[in-house]
């Protein structure tokens, strides 16, 4: 039976949302090149993941914030 891959460290979050969706892009773009090693496309997968989490929650929570400046509902967006 094959070992299992240790779990990569863990990275630290970016430091906001912009940070994070550019970490992303150049991740998606490395591994979309086919030229990473095995082990280190799954470690990119991973941190891929999480920038992902963390953008969805960044953006789950400025929605939240507009819910409350919008007196609970969400209003739909459109442009002026």
């Amino acid at each position: 039976m094959p070992k299992a891959l240790p779990p990569p460290p863990k990275l630290p979050d970016p430091a906001s949302y912009e940070a994070a969706l550019e970490e992303l892009e150049q991740l998606v773009g490395r591994i979309e090149s086919g030229q990473l090693p095995l082990d280190q496309m799954l470690a990119g997968y991973q941190r891929g993941a999480a920038l992902l989490s963390f953008c969805r929650d960044r953006l789950e929570a400025v929605q939240d914030q507009i819910k409350v400046l919008d007196e609970g509902s969400l209003q739909p967006w459109t442009q002026e």
